[in-house]
Parts: C-alpha cells; sequence; structure tokens
C-alpha cells in the first residue's frame, strides 16, 4: 500500500478514541509498515493510527538512527537490547502507567499539526504495557524523549491532542497558527462545520 495520508488538526478522527485491537494478522503488520514508511517520509519520530484516519489502538514509534545520540535509557521486558533491534515500534493497544513525579518541559511538534510546535509537561519516566504486531505482551520502562514521544503518541490512541496539553500561555502562542490550519483543513477536506 504504502504512503498514507496524514490527517490534520480539524477531522473529527483526531478526537476520537480508539477501538482495541483484537485480530493479528497480515492486514495489521502491513498497516503497520505503511504507517512506519509515512511517519519517515514526514521526517516524524511517531505516528498514531488516528492521524492516517483510523480510530484504532496502534502507534509506531522510531528514535533510532545509525551513528545517532541516544539522551534516553529504556529496559524492555527486563533487557536492554540494542535499538537498532527493536526499532522501529509497532505498539498495540498500549497502557501507560507514569513512574515517579519528575516531569519536565520540551518543546513538541506533532505531523497533524504541521510547523506548530510548542512547550509541553509531561512526566520524565513511564512504562508502557502493549502487544507486539504478533500479539504477544511486552513492558517498555523508558524515559527521555523515548517515554515523550510514546505518552505523544498514546494521547493521539486516546482522543487527546498536544495541544490539549499545553498550558494557556503556550496555547495562546500558537492561537492564530491553530485557527489558521483548522481553516485550512476544512477547505481541503470539504468538511462542514
Amino acid at each position: 500500500m504504502g504512503q498514507l495520508r496524514i490527517t490534520e488538526y480539524g477531522e473529527a478522527v483526531l478526537k476520537k478514541p480508539g477501538e482495541p485491537i483484537t485480530t493479528f494478522d497480515a492486514s495489521l503488520a502491513q498497516l503497520a509498515d505503511d504507517m512506519i514508511e509515512t511517519m519517515y517520509a514526514a521526517d516524524g519520530i511517531g505516528l498514531a493510527a488516528q492521524q492516517i484516519d483510523q480510530a484504532i489502538r496502534l502507534c509506531v514509534v522510531d528514535l533510532y538512527q545509525e551513528g545517532m545520540e541516544v539522551d534516553f535509557d529504556y529496559m524492555l521486558d527486563g533487557k536492554k537490547p540494542p535499538l537498532s533491534l527493536i526499532m522501529p515500534m509497532a505498539l498495540v493497544n498500549p497502557r501507560i502507567q507514569e513512574l515517579g513525579k519528575n516531569q519536565n518541559d520540551y518543546e513538541e511538534g506533532c505531523l497533524s499539526f504541521p510547523n506548530i510546535r510548542a512547550i509541553v509537561k509531561r512526566p520524565e519516566q513511564i512504562t508502557v504495557e502493549y502487544q507486539d504486531l504478533e500479539g504477544v505482551s511486552h513492558r517498555l520502562t523508558c524515559n527521555g524523549l523515548l517515554a515523550r514521544c510514546i505518552q505523544h503518541e498514546v494521547d493521539h490512541l486516546n482522543g487527546v491532542l498536544f495541544i490539549d496539553r499545553m498550558d494557556n500561555k503556550e496555547l495562546s502562542k500558537i492561537n492564530g497558527a491553530l485557527k489558521q490550519l483548522k481553516k485550512q483543513t476544512l477547505n481541503n477536506t470539504g468538511i462542514q462545520t
């Protein structure tokens, strides 16, 4: 199938919580491959199913590039395999548990909000329980950018956007750009409000 269209702010599917996935088959693996290809083509590090117009609980992430400096720590099922073996990751039916009270601010972007970036406060460390494309359960504990990326994508699966996590001060900085993007999205898709 290949590259998919990325939904943009203003499309209803972005606010729709995803249905749990119960069938682990070749079409799910193909969808994950198409999402990864779409994410790479858009220079992203994560993509959720809602962003390709499907309200299901599937997201993909990839924070590994040859020679890239890694600024996060992780344990997958109690081990630390090389990132080159586990990235890109497809997370099916993920559930996040925050670890500790430490939160940090970081500038985030989103492929459904082209050219819009703002500061979002999120927990520094998380544990995520998820299934892989074969339905096997895994437990990943991570921090830093990997934790942030997974939280951002799992938010999408719950119908929550990164702008929903911003404080009013950050939101006011990008309000004009958000209105313009929503108007553009509605014009491009022909959605009636």
